[in-house]
C-alpha cells in the first residue's frame, strides 16, 4: 500500500515551493491548474509526459477520473517513479463545480465529493514504494467560538460525511514568517487545536523546513527504525 501525505496552506504559503527539493528523475507531477512552479529551473526538470515516447514526468489535468488513471499507470508502468505530487489538488473540486455551476440541486455536490474522495482512495492503493503528496489550499472555519484551519472544500458533504484529514496519517501545514532579512518558509507538523495538521508522535519536531525531500527522508527513517 502506498503512502499518502496531505499538505495544506494558504496561497503563497509555500506548498508548491516545497517541490523544489524532490529528485525530478523519480518524481511525477500532476499539475491540476497548469501553473508555473515557483522555483528556478522547474521547466527543465518537469517536462510534459509524452504517451508515444513514454518520456516526461508531468501532466496537466483537473479531471478526477483521468488523475486516477495516471496514478494507477505510474504505479504499474513507471517503477523509476517513487513520488507523485498532485498540485493544487483542491482545484479538482473547483473546476468541476464551475463546470456545473448552472445545474440546480444537490447531485453536483455529490459528484464532486465522490470524485475527489476517489482520487484520495486511489492514491492510497498504489504500489508499496510510492508516496503520493496532495497539496491543497486551507481555509479557516469557526466552530464553538474558535477558529480552526483545515483543508478547503466545496459544499458541506465532504465536511459533514467525511473528515478528509482522517484519511491521512500525516497532514502538514505550509506557513511562512518574515524575519529581518528574509521570508522563512516551514511546515507545521502537529496542531495545538487550531488546525488539522498532525503526524505520528516523535516523527518530527513541531516545525520542519519547507523541504519535501527532507520530510520524506525523515518519514522513511521513522518507519524503518
Amino acid at each position: 500500500m502506498s503512502q499518502s501525505i496531505l499538505v495544506i496552506g494558504e496561497s503563497g504559503g509555500g506548498k508548491s515551493r516545497s517541490i523544489f527539493s524532490l529528485d525530478h528523475t523519480s518524481t511525477f507531477l500532476i499539475n491540476v491548474i497548469g501553473k508555473d512552479l515557483p522555483f528556478k529551473g522547474f521547466k527543465s526538470k518537469y517536462q510534459p509526459y509524452d504517451k508515444s515516447t513514454k518520456t516526461g514526468n508531468t501532466v496537466t489535468t483537473h479531471d478526477a477520473i483521468l488523475i486516477q488513471k495516471y496514478l494507477t499507470s505510474v504505479s504499474e508502468k513507471m517503477p523509476q517513479i517513487k513520488t507523485i505530487v498532485i498540485d493544487d489538488g483542491g482545484y479538482i473540486m473547483s473546476y468541476e463545480f464551475m463546470a456545473k455551476a448552472k445545474e440546480k440541486g444537490y447531485d453536483k455536490y455529490v459528484s464532486l465529493a465522490e470524485n475527489f474522495f476517489n482520487v484520495i482512495k486511489t492514491s492510497k492503493g498504489l504500489r508499496d514504494d510510492l508516496t503520493v503528496i496532495l497539496l491543497c489550499h486551507s481555509e479557516d472555519v469557526i466552530a464553538n467560538g474558535s477558529t480552526r484551519t483545515k483543508i478547503k472544500t466545496i459544499g458541506k458533504m465532504l465536511d459533514e460525511k467525511i473528515t478528509l484529514e482522517g484519511l491521512f496519517t500525516i497532514v502538514l501545514m505550509a506557513d511562512k514568517r518574515k524575519t529581518d532579512k528574509k521570508i522563512d518558509h516551514f511546515f507545521v507538523t502537529n496542531s495545538d487545536g487550531s488546525s488539522t495538521c498532525k503526524s505520528p508522535e516523535g516523527m518530527f519536531p513541531i516545525e520542519i523546513p519547507n523541504d519535501l525531500n527532507a520530510m520524506l527522508g525523515q518519514v522513511k527513517k521513522y518507519y524503518n527504525s
